[in-house]
């Protein structure tokens, strides 16, 4: 008897952090100890343990055992963590070799007959150990296709504790666990949003009749990563046009996919039987939806939300003069920076959040007042309060701001049938490669995320093409971030265009695409 350690990752956010797991046994009146700061779950490990080492055929010894989870300063939450606390348990022990233990590292809960089950989070966890120098990674049967998405990594994948012994060069000495299938299932799997789910009919933007200005504003968002506000009455196609959207995004480059994947692994929503995440998620959360659930949080340490799942995606709020002021004006951040940083007791987690945003809402409350507005009953104090829930701040964000009318007769009418996403979409393609071509050299991929020095520095355009939108700054009617983002529209137009430069124009397009129309006079 003596000490054992073996090596686990605890997650912050999806920073991934070493732990070292060790263990002591001595002599002394039997208990089991945890301390290194854990939570309530990791703290159940203890029992967890004891019982599927028994049942394994390999019985914890009746003596005073501590656990403990080194930097102590650090939170640890979970349940994967139990694996790593067996095994540095037997090697204590001397069931097995201290040396191959401590080589490796462990992820997974145990089960109280000895199974090892999937936890969540085991990409970022991975991906972590494998920047950390420690790729030699053990994880449960049902994890290893997730494990080895991770470039590096070299995955082992067990069933059981009596798979974790003999892997380390132990003999289980009882009664092999029974290996029926089963093993449980990853926490919280509530399916990847971002594929088609089955029977899902695939949308396409030749389903839109009409609505010339928005299917513009909707590929100038595309192209450049543009955030969109669409207002317009009910039936007007706000709701058919953003869940298209998604399908004129290119598909996410490496990094992008592992970032995005990592998200929704911490969230329990990935489904690692496709692979990494390729094409471009899309959230769209109801209007009810608390502050917590949209940016993220909770009790303990703080789990991604829809925003952060949304990451290299489309975040669509349908209604969105229904949504909590709060919960909208807590997008500010992920706007302007690109991430979520979430304070709590425990410590502070920081998700990726750059997502295309989509905002649509009806003019008024009978949705009736748009165009002349003949038809609305609402008092102009109505209509004033009620889009007033998206404060100016937010919207000044929002790049294009377009209103949507209700089709007329004759587009209905038309002979030319519209153009579909695949058309669109290798416009859209090979915008993004002009601007990543503009961009190489720097930490920006589209012009949506340039900063207003660099537009106004290095991609300054001429004086002659601005003369617009400086009278609009000089009126008033432009704050300077409204000025960068009609100079960031201005460029993704030329980029359409497969222009060079933007031309006064481009910008004189764009100023008209950053202003919707009379609804919000």
């Amino acid at each position: 008897m003596g000490l054992g350690r073996a090596l686990s990752i605890g997650l912050v956010g999806l920073d991934g952090h070493l732990v070292q797991v060790e263990a002591d046994v001595a002599p002394g009146l039997p208990a089991f100890a945890l301390v290194g700061l854990p939570d309530a779950a990791l703290v159940e490990a203890r029992d967890r343990v004891r019982a599927a080492a028994a049942n394994s055929g390999c019985p914890l010894p009746a003596r005073r055992i501590t656990v403990n989870l080194s930097p102590a300063s650090l939170p640890k939450t979970g349940t994967a963590f139990d694996l790593a606390v067996a095994t540095a348990l037997f090697a204590a022990g001397g069931t097995v070799h201290p040396g191959s233990v401590a080589s490796r590292v462990h992820l997974g809960e145990l089960g109280l007959d000895g199974r090892v089950k999937p936890v969540r989070g085991v990409l970022p966890a991975v991906r972590a150990a494998v920047r950390a120098g420690w790729p030699q990674v053990v994880v449960a049967e049902r994890n290893v296709e997730e494990a080895r998405l991770v470039p590096g990594a070299r995955v082992t994948a067990v069933r059981d504790l009596g798979d974790v012994v003999t892997l380390h060069g132990g003999v289980v000495p009882g009664p092999v666990t029974d290996r029926s299938p089963g093993g449980g299932v990853p926490e919280t799997t509530a399916g990847d949003r971002s594929r088609p789910r089955a029977g899902k009919v695939p949308v396409d933007m030749a389903d839109v009749v009409g609505q010339a200005d928005a299917r513009q504003a909707l590929e100038v968002a595309a192209a450049g990563g543009h955030h969109l506000l669409l207002i317009g009455p009910p039936g007007s196609g706000k709701t058919m046009l953003a869940s298209r959207l998604p399908g004129l995004l290119p598909d996410l480059d490496d990094e992008q996919a592992l970032e995005a994947t990592a998200v929704h692994s911490v969230a329990g929503t990935f489904d690692p039987g496709g692979g990494l995440l390729r094409r471009p998620p899309f959230e769209d959360p109801h209007h009810t939806i608390t502050v917590t659930a949209l940016v993220g949080g909770g009790s303990g340490l703080p789990r991604p939300g829809a925003a952060s799942r949304a990451h290299r995606g489309v975040l669509f709020l349908d209604e969105a003069a229904e949504f909590r002021p709060r919960a909208l004006d807590a997008l500010r951040q992920p706007l302007e920076l690109g991430e979520l940083v979430i304070h709590r007791a425990l410590g502070t987690a920081r998700f990726p959040a750059r997502f295309l945003l989509v905002l649509a809402a009806n003019p008024c409350p009978c949705g009736r007042a748009s165009g002349k507005g003949d038809a609305c009953s609402c008092s102009a104090h109505a209509r004033r309060r009620y889009l007033g829930r998206l404060s100016g701040p937010l919207l000044d964000r929002v790049d294009l701001q377009v209103e949507v009318l209700a089709v007329s007769r004759a587009e209905l009418a038309a002979a030319d049938p519209p153009e579909g996403s695949a058309v669109i979409a290798r416009r859209v393609a090979g915008a993004r490669g002009r601007q990543r071509d503009r961009l190489a050299g720097t930490p920006w991929k589209c012009n949506g995320e340039v900063p207003g020095a660099w537009l106004r520095g290095p991609l300054r355009v001429p004086s002659m093409a601005t003369t617009d939108l400086d009278r609009a700054l000089d009126r008033g009617q432009l704050s300077i971030r409204g000025y960068d983002r009609v100079l960031r529209i201005a460029w993704t137009i030329a980029d359409l265009a497969g222009r060079g430069l933007p031309g006064r124009d481009d910008v004189g397009q764009a100023l008209l695409l950053r202003h919707r129309g009379p609804v919000a006079a």
